[in-house]
């Protein structure tokens, strides 16, 4: 594969070497499995403080790491320490910067499996989709790069007042950025909040979940491998609320990039309004409840491998998931015999083996979720129409698996229609008019991603000038609301799904991590 090529499904499967060189990553990456990990401030790696162990969800057996619970003392000195560190990266050339971006993003490149293998274990990921994920990072640097030299590093001549003046706009960094990273892409998503603070002249804190903190840390080390100075990011661990109420409440702090639920984005967001004495920036994505729209005149084979592989790519646990389906009435049994007859041939097992498709949900608290899920979609009229099962025996015994579920029959405004759920269950609901699914695609307090298919292009520019959402797709069969690409598709929630309204991967995202200061000059 050519360096920096957008890794689809069929790139994978083409290249004669692919499945040879993950699975002789997935070797190598065993021996790394179980150690234990510093936090790292300035260039000191730090283990005195208590350690959490990460198993993974293929197996609870596997410890993929151990990893030190950050004390209080140590949170702030991270911070203290990136702040130290923030005026001499600021005032690095712009150029400078965006090459150690770069740099950061053929390291990756370099390590492309062995960091795909790692996914796997850490988040349960097919190799496909984690070999992907690693793809989409190093395009998301890549693409950084790309939109700041363009732009020549946000330094715009203005007009200028009189023959003697010269006025200018600069874009300046605002300080040291806390940056915290979600499970389901931790990888891609640490890189794209990471890389867009460091390559516009912050500093920050890299703080990942403690579900999967170990792709971070490799992450981490690529950073600084490139040049980015030890003073200028710094990785911490441990529990998010002891981290969330220091940096909410710290001075030092600039601005906060969150990647996560709504209820703790939420809650972070409130709560740094309210201790900081200035308002100052917050750059979160906090999920969605996605929906799928099919008419009358769509291609139902094209809508069919487009709506499972949203709802069910990495078991549903995808911000940008399909998680609802309207179907027009004329064509949904059709629709939904295809679809059940797809969904039951999925593979659901261990994904290292290369025929599976059903990966593990991430935890026990997930299972429970799904369980619940369907239990209330059984006591309140709803139908299961495939699935609906935790798995056990044999290759389940450890790990958290399901199966992918299909259900019916709920009334419009049912709580299973309107929150995230993030397991691989996707209700089915029938319209009448467009005009009808619309509203009820719109019928959520969320806005990230939404698909239809159609081969009317009437209802497809109405349904982009309707639907509330900030990624939209027609008649994506590779994903009905999924796979946005740096570059391609900007990754943009609306409403409770996003706080700024540029969108990751797109070409106003850096701007978030800047403010304007203009500069005029009196000869």
């Amino acid at each position: 594969m050519k360096k920096g090529k957008k890794l689809t499904y069929v790139d994978l499967l083409a290249d004669d070497t692919f499945h040879a060189r993950y699975e002789k990553a997935l070797d190598r990456i065993q021996p790394e499995l179980g150690r234990s990990h510093p936090i790292i401030i300035g260039s000191s790696e730090i283990f005195s403080a208590p350690e959490f162990e990460v198993h993974s969800p293929i197996d609870r057996r596997i410890v993929v790491g151990k990893f030190q619970t950050a004390t209080s003392l140590q949170i702030r000195s991270a911070i203290t320490t990136a702040n130290d560190g923030f005026p001499a990266w600021q005032d690095r050339d712009w150029n400078e910067r965006a090459r150690i971006i770069q740099k950061t993003a053929d390291i990756l490149d370099s390590q492309k499996f062995l960091l795909s293998a790692l996914i796997t274990y850490e988040s349960g990921k097919t190799r496909y989709e984690a070999v992907a994920e690693v793809g989409e990072a190093i395009d998301m640097l890549r693409y950084h790069v790309e939109i700041y030299k363009k732009l020549k590093g946000f330094v715009i001549s203005t007009r200028p007042e009189n023959m003697l003046a010269e006025s200018r706009s600069v874009m300046r960094p605002y300080g040291v950025w806390a940056v915290i990273s979600p499970f389901n892409f931790p990888l891609s998503l640490a890189t794209g909040m990471s890389g867009a603070a460091l390559i516009t002249g912050n500093t920050i804190v890299l703080k990942p979940t403690s579900i999967a903190p170990f792709s971070v840390l490799k992450l981490f080390y690529a950073f600084i491998a490139a040049g980015v100075p030890p003073d200028a990011i710094q990785y911490i661990t441990g529990p998010g609320t002891q981290f969330g109420d220091i940096i909410t409440a710290h001075p030092d702090i600039a601005g906060i990039a969150f990647t996560g639920s709504r209820t703790s984005g939420m809650r972070l967001h409130r709560t740094f309004a309210a201790r900081q004495h200035s308002i100052k920036p917050v750059i979160f994505e906090m999920g969605s409840k996605n929906p799928v729209i099919v008419t009358q005149h769509a291609d139902l084979d094209k809508a069919v491998e487009g709506v499972f592989k949203a709802a069910f790519g990495f078991s549903g646990q995808k911000c940008s998931a399909a998680s609802r389906v309207y179907v027009h009435e004329s064509v949904a049994d059709r629709f939904i015999t295809q679809l059940r007859r797809q969904v039951e041939s999925l593979v659901t097992g261990d994904p290292r083996e290369k025929e599976t498709f059903i990966s593990p949900l991430i935890n026990t608290g997930a299972v429970q979720t799904f369980r619940e899920s369907v239990e209330m979609v059984k006591k309140d009229g709803g139908r299961i129409i495939t699935g609906g099962n935790v798995l056990r025996g044999g290759i389940f015994s450890y790990g958290h698996y399901v199966e992918p579920t299909l259900a019916s029959g709920l009334t419009r405004g049912h709580p299973l229609v309107r929150q995230e759920l993030f397991v691989p269950l996707l209700i089915i609901d029938t319209f009448q008019t467009l005009a009808e699914a619309l509203e009820e695609a719109n019928a959520t307090e969320y806005g990230l991603t939404a698909g239809i298919f159609s081969d009317s292009d009437e209802e497809i520019a109405y349904f982009f000038d309707t639907i509330q959402s900030g990624v939209t797709y027609a008649n994506r069969r590779g994903g009905a609301t999924t796979g946005a690409w740096p570059g391609t598709q900007s990754f943009c929630g609306w409403k409770a799904s996003g706080s700024t309204g540029k969108g990751i991967g797109g070409p106003y995202y850096l701007l978030s991590y800047m403010r304007e200061q203009a500069q005029t000059h009196i000869r």
